[in-house]
């Protein structure tokens, strides 16, 4: 997000297991053709960054586990890659069938711009433990929201089975993110570096039973989030959404998994994922839905 003499404009609240709070910029009114008139948008205002809010809260009710269009694949002990995908993720997963095989999962990245519509569209990265094959989310990471043409930012974890919680306020497009999640027998450290503007930054701990959080699979991931009653939010535009410094900590065997988030028919990519390369791949927007 190019910011030159724009207004940072800052609503929180709270929903769920936490609070949502979103930072948004906007530069000076823009003309809008609308049939033969031309009409002006106003600045943001309270009332619309609380409405932007609201719908946000609303399209992350549903848990970040990942929908397969053909049922969940079973984890087999192999050297390759196999290639899966998926109606809401793009990206890398490592699956044990083993519980507790996985420890820790780290990645870096830059906050990718999104090109707004008048059509409200989702994007968010993120490194996690579960939601591959099973029900739980230990995850954190940046989203952007495209809320009635308006480009919104921010910073979140959530950690089950609480909902989204909020943490940073000034998250733009282009910030340096570096996140974890790290497991030390049922206790659980989620942090997230914003190295652009520290304020988002935030180290959370929180608790899950053994039986509950199973730490069977490590994800480095963009999604697009489900609607909790009518189906997936349209993915928001972007160009392309590096992770880097991959990282994770594991015992036992387990697959890796390279996913392509792809339409609701199962026939062309929504988000297409690259080869790993020195620990790190792209991902690059194809399509919203």
């Amino acid at each position: 997000m190019n910011i030159r003499r724009f207004l940072l404009v800052v609503v929180s609240a709270t929903a769920l297991g936490g609070g949502i709070a979103i930072s948004a910029v906007t530069a000076a009114p823009t003309s809008v053709r609308v049939g033969h008139a031309v009409t002006v948008q106003p600045r943001l205002t309270a009332k619309f960054l609380a409405a932007a809010q609201a719908a946000l809260v609303k399209d992350l009710r549903h848990p970040d586990t990942a929908m397969f269009p053909s049922g969940q694949p079973t984890p087999a002990v192999t050297g390759a890659i196999t290639d899966t995908g998926t109606y809401n993720w793009a990206g890398y997963a490592e699956v044990s069938t083993t519980a507790g095989a996985f420890t820790k999962v780290s990645a870096s990245w830059s906050v990718p711009a999104v090109t707004c519509t008048s059509e409200d569209r989702i994007t968010s990265e993120w490194v996690g433990l579960d939601g591959f094959s099973t029900g739980t989310v230990e995850q954190d990471g940046t989203s952007s929201q495209c809320f009635e043409g308006v480009a919104l930012y921010y910073s979140w974890y959530e950690m089950y089975p609480a909902g989204t919680v909020e943490v940073g306020t000034t998250v733009a497009a282009g910030d340096s993110i570096s996140a974890s999640v790290t497991r030390s027998g049922t206790s659980y450290t989620l942090k997230l570096t914003d190295s652009t503007h520290s304020a988002n930054s935030f180290t959370e701990t929180a608790t899950c039973s053994a039986s509950t959080c199973l730490d069977e699979s490590a994800e480095w991931i963009t999604e697009r989030p489900e609607y909790a009653t009518t189906g997936i939010v349209p993915e928001a535009q972007f160009t392309t959404d590096k992770f880097s410094s991959l990282a994770v900590t594991k015992t036992g065997s387990f697959t890796e998994y390279d996913i392509t988030c792809v339409d609701s028919t199962d026939t062309y990519d929504i988000v297409s994922t690259s080869a790993l390369s020195a620990g790190s791949f792209t991902n690059t927007w194809q399509d919203s839905y």
